[in-house]
């Protein structure tokens, strides 16, 4: 039985119209009003499962004024169910602002779960990291892109994205230009459908891959890119080694190790160690 004066969250399939859940199928079919992004496109997953609804349209244009409606609809008791074209409500897609109006007004807000795009792509890579940021969709503009990317180079969790196959070539050039070639990307397109390809290379593999065939620049895109490599405390990096190096032919060695903590952050005693190493190395005894 449906709760009144409640918002029903409702997670629709990426792709294959099959992976709806048996709980979303039944809300759907019995609130007073859906809420989609595009009515014809979720008219036709509705009517492949043999139910009708009556539909308000919200997308990201409209989704302020078209809470007003919807909060109205809750007020008079009703109850409505929030579906986008495809995967989770609210994720990269409209749904967060009417979901706060509906919080705020004191109604019920009920998650439905089932298809993401960003999980569905994770499970099937074979990554051992537990850790990952999902970011979404990146700018649309290079300098802002790698901008975004950039603040992101430090990150050990594994970064997810979802792109557009027009911008697809650019973004994955953008991740080569910060991360460098060697960094692993997980291209996972066109999940659940037909043509549905899971790729995995380093950066420079996969550009290469991507342009050899324009069939691969095609859908929709979820990009699973490793993330910074975790050093052991004890080691230090190759830039603050080299820090450390500039900073000795100039300073004293506790002086140069301190100023290399300040500006690397990396462990102070592996830095202590290694000035001693390149001391001993330049004055042998």
């Amino acid at each position: 039985m449906l709760k009144k004066n409640a918002l029903y969250v409702v997670a629709t399939p990426i792709g294959n119209l099959s992976d709806i859940t048996l709980r979303a199928l039944d809300i759907l079919a019995k609130v007073d009003v859906v809420a989609a992004e595009h009515i014809q496109n979720s008219k036709h997953l509705l009517a492949s499962h043999s139910i009708s609804a009556k539909w308000i349209s919200l997308h990201q244009h409209n989704e302020t004024a078209v809470a007003d409606k919807i909060l109205a609809l809750l007020a008079s008791g009703g109850c409505v169910a929030l579906v986008t074209d495809a995967g989770t409500p609210g994720i990269s897609d409209p749904g967060a602002i009417l979901v706060q109006r509906v919080r705020a007004q004191g109604y019920s807000v009920i998650p439905i779960p089932g298809a993401n795009a960003a999980v569905c792509a994770l499970s099937a890579a074979g990554i051992t990291n537990p850790h990952f940021l999902f970011y979404g969709f990146l700018p649309t503009k290079t300098g802002l892109r790698q901008r975004e990317l950039t603040a992101l180079q430090s990150q050990t969790n594994t970064l997810i994205f979802y792109e557009a196959p027009h911008r697809i070539l650019e973004c994955v050039t953008d991740m080569l230009v910060v991360f460098g070639p060697q960094r692993q990307l997980t291209i996972a397109r066109e999940l659940t459908k037909l043509f549905e390809t899971i790729h995995v290379g380093t950066l420079q593999e996969t550009l290469v891959w991507l342009q050899a065939d324009t069939n691969q620049q095609k859908g929709e895109f979820v990009l699973l890119l490793s993330g910074a490599e975790i050093l052991d405390k004890s080691e230090v990096s190759e830039q603050a080694r080299h820090t450390l190096t500039c900073l000795l032919n100039e300073l004293p060695l506790k002086q140069a190790v301190k100023l290399t903590t300040e500006i690397t952050g990396e462990n102070k005693n592996s830095l202590y160690q290694l000035a001693l190493d390149l001391k001993a190395a330049k004055y042998p005894e």
